[in-house]
């Protein structure tokens, strides 16, 4: 992963580099230019070229329309559940069903798996740098196969996160960023090919957590899920953990001109290791017409999560790979169906737990929020 740049503003471009916002790995760097001057040079070049000026092209608009997209179905979408980060994961299951009380178990499996409650606990904040490829597939009309473009797009991300309920993430894919985060009050994604913050709603998790970099926050998601059966994933008999959104929830994010339907989550647990395999989660909005008599649109999306490479970090078990599959489904409206698939590869480079300094005010939401 590439960090610094070298100073472009002397000539001699010596003295201090340029600390990068986010590290780029080193695919990004190499396909910016056939040698080492050509590359800083198209890299200096794009580090200056960030205004919105350069937004006006039609030909860059829909570029970036386009990456925006990707960065916010696969590269930064958010778990509808708040999670309250407790310090027990145990619950009373004296009254509680045989799926319910199973579940319980079957976290504290996983709890243990990971480093054992201590070792969680003794975490209050981390960061995380990482890498990542997506690509997709264009819309396809009707149910016909679709099958994904082979040409990536390379890309990196800084994630910080302080408990409870604060984090930040900034992830950069070819010149396109996006920049979500959570005070603890409310949650918001901001594109940098935006003037303003396009969506925000109550403090929730991004799911990149959850696909095996914070088992806590995953411990306390499945902790009131249920049971329901058992499946073979990647040779691994697993337990299937089921997590419905109440109605309450979604109404909380459901917007004007939207609506959360439904969204539910599932949790693969390996039954001979305890931890997380795959996690899963589908959801379905309803987009309001414009028009009064319209039936609107609606965009059903289903994301799996393979979680790969399992390393103890300070005394926690982390996953630091692994890959994500999205199928988007656009139908209503009066129009033929739609449908689209990305896929995303992950690497965590490095994680580091209790960030000295790393207080309240470096999560505070953009200004454009308080006007």
């Amino acid at each position: 992963m590439r960090k610094l740049c070298p100073n472009f503003d002397r000539e001699d471009g010596h003295g201090l580099e340029t600390v990068l916002e986010v590290p780029i790995p080193e695919e990004m760097f190499t396909s910016m230019g056939s040698n080492i001057a050509l590359r800083w040079q198209n890299m200096s070049t794009w580090m200056k070229a960030q205004t919105s000026d350069k937004w006006s092209s039609p030909i860059i608009a829909g570029r970036y329309n386009e990456l925006s997209f990707l960065l916010y179905s696969i590269g930064s979408p958010l778990i509808p559940l708040q999670v309250h980060l407790d310090h027990s994961i145990h619950r009373p299951v004296k009254h509680a069903s045989i799926e319910a009380s199973t579940a319980k178990y079957i976290v504290q499996q996983y709890v243990a798996a990971t480093g054992g409650q201590p070792a969680l606990n003794t975490v209050g904040s981390m960061c995380a740098i990482g890498q990542v490829k997506i690509c997709a597939s264009e819309f396809h009309q009707g149910d016909e196969s679709v099958k994904v473009r082979s040409t990536e797009e390379a890309g990196g991300f800084v994630l910080w996160q302080k408990n409870p309920d604060r984090w930040c993430l900034e992830l950069l894919i070819s010149g396109c960023k996006v920049i979500s985060g959570s005070n603890g009050q409310i949650s918001w994604r901001q594109s940098s090919n935006q003037q303003r913050p396009i969506s925000k709603g109550p403090p929730r998790p991004l799911r990149r957590f959850l696909q095996g970099l914070d088992p806590r926050a995953t411990a306390n998601l499945f902790i009131d899920a249920v049971c329901i059966g058992e499946k073979i994933i990647n040779e691994e008999d697993c337990f299937i953990l089921k997590l419905d959104t109440s109605q309450s929830a979604l109404e909380a994010q459901s917007g004007p001109k939207y609506e959360i339907i439904h969204h539910t989550i599932w949790g693969y647990f390996s039954q001979r290791s305890g931890l997380l395999v795959k996690f899963e989660d589908s959801r379905l909005l309803s987009v309001k017409s414009s028009r009064d008599d319209g039936e609107g649109v609606f965009w059903e999306t289903s994301t799996e999560s393979v979680i790969e490479e399992y390393k103890y970090v300070e005394g926690v078990n982390i996953a630091h790979s692994g890959k994500t599959f999205v199928t988007v489904f656009r139908y209503g409206e009066q129009s033929a169906n739609h449908k689209r698939e990305l896929q995303e590869k992950w690497k965590i480079e490095e994680v580091d737990f209790n960030i000295f300094g790393l207080s309240n005010d470096f999560f505070l939401p953009p200004t454009e929020f308080k006007k």
